[in-house]
């Protein structure tokens, strides 16, 4: 049942220490329930990494296949010895082995990146050319998967969405010093607990180098100063936020756009049949005037219709997609917007994303 957000009291603390890390970390949580979620990751965890010293592909049975592109494919499989299930990323990567441990090297940072909105790392090997990489199983998809399934997102789920995703962006930032670079729908993956996570953030530079040809239609979220070679902060990932948000309120992909007439696709429930992609406007620009339309067109908003789009939520894009980077609003600034910090009608994730899926 959808309620009013009620005002937070003290956070629920939960202190992890693994195998890889030499200090404790303490991990906030909204609820009691998401809190007992991400302890038995951390068990889990813990127990995988204490049950192997080098690990092979013959430690790991395959479920089925999540997804496939031209760089690499990502597949459900299970630990024999632990029997915990997870995400395997392979990354066929063309490079001298010595930077191929490098990237080992620098994916184990993510070893030391415990947060409930950031997909977990297992780790990493390499076999014949190919990096693996063990991640936790978001077994509701990514959320451009959940889009074509729903048409577009109502604003109650966007909220809840963006919400996690800014806490993601924040934690990198103060815990890591990283920046994602690369925030789209496809990088949020969601599970049928309807928990949103950070994925494919850029903590290998040589990484990010390596398999760029594997991020198709990445450009299209980049903030403006990066399209046109200017120096990029956190901001920039601000941007790519709210793009991200417009896509999935309206259904469509917002750039170009002419003022507020983008079309708003129909939200579609679980019996309608799937449509092979979300509908695009006709005569899709070439890669040159896209990147013309972010770095010199208008910056995208939401439609100003206040049946479908609360004012905070359009005020809440328009800060995000604003093209100076100076004056773009920070991610902390962020968690201080009324859209998000309010009170407001609160959904249950988890019976929404169940909704979603076919079985």
């Amino acid at each position: 049942m959808a309620g009013r957000r009620k005002k937070k009291g003290p956070p629920l603390k939960l202190t992890i220490k693994l195998p890889t890390l030499d200090t404790t970390q303490t991990v906030e949580f909204d609820t009691e329930a998401a809190k007992k979620r991400y302890e038995r990751y951390v068990i889990q965890k813990a127990d995988f990494l204490g049950s192997v010293e080098a690990l092979t592909e013959d430690d790991f049975v395959r479920i089925k296949m999540l997804g496939k592109g031209n760089g690499g494919e990502v597949l459900a499989v299970k630990h024999k010895a632990t029997g915990t299930s997870m995400a395997r990323k392979l990354i066929r990567l063309d490079i001298k082995p010595k930077v191929r441990i490098q990237i080992q090297r620098e994916l184990d940072i993510l070893h030391k990146c415990n947060s409930p909105y950031i997909v977990g790392f297992y780790g990493s090997f390499h076999k014949d050319g190919e990096i693996n990489i063990l991640m936790e199983w978001m077994d509701a998809g990514s959320l451009d998967q959940v889009l074509k399934r729903v048409g577009r997102f109502p604003e109650t789920i966007c909220r809840e969405v963006c919400l996690m995703v800014v806490n993601g962006l924040h934690m990198l930032k103060e815990q890591l010093d990283v920046i994602h670079r690369d925030i789209k729908p496809s990088n949020i993956l969601i599970n049928r607990s309807g928990e949103a996570k950070l994925c494919d953030f850029g903590v290998s530079g040589n990484l990010v180098n390596s398999i760029a040809e594997t991020f198709v239609g990445t450009t299209s979220y980049m903030a403006p100063e990066r399209v046109s070679g200017q120096n990029y902060s956190v901001n920039s990932d601000v941007w790519s936020l709210g793009i991200s948000m417009i896509e999935l309120a309206t259904g469509t992909f917002p750039i170009p756009q002419q003022g507020e007439s983008l079309p708003i696709v129909a939200a579609r429930t679980p019996d309608d049949p799937v449509p092979e992609k979300v509908a695009a406007p006709d005569g899709a620009p070439s890669l040159y005037d896209l990147l013309a339309c972010i770095v010199d067109g208008a910056p995208p908003v939401l439609p100003n219709q206040p049946e479908i789009f609360s004012a905070e939520f359009i005020d809440f894009v328009a800060v995000c997609c604003t093209h100076d980077s100076k004056a773009r609003k920070s991610q902390a600034d962020l968690l201080n917007h009324m859209w998000l910090c309010g009170e407001h009608e609160e959904p249950d994730m988890e019976a929404w994303i169940l909704s979603t899926l076919t079985n």
